[in-house]
């Protein structure tokens, strides 16, 4: 259940986002230390959310592989005692 509820949060949270982005057609200028690059408020909040949310996966999934073993670890260790 609490899987679901998380997925439709961020369903909800990715609808505002883009909706947002897109009601903005105005361009902006991103200046990063090697380029500068004129894009749409739109593009901009499609691209820095979709790499929001990748840094968000990877980062839980090294949680969770981390977590496992850990649990592996200790798991080998009373069992050699």
């Amino acid at each position: 259940m609490r899987i679901y509820f998380t997925f439709f949060l961020v369903l909800i949270l990715l609808a505002i986002a883009f909706v947002f982005g897109s009601q903005n057609e105005q361009i902006i200028s991103l200046n990063y230390m090697v380029a500068k690059v004129d894009l749409s408020v739109a593009t901009a909040v499609s691209l820095f959310t979709i790499i929001g949310m990748s840094i968000g996966v990877l980062l839980t999934l090294l949680w969770c592989l981390i977590r496992k073993g850990k649990k592996a670890l200790a798991k080998n260790r009373s069992t050699e005692d």
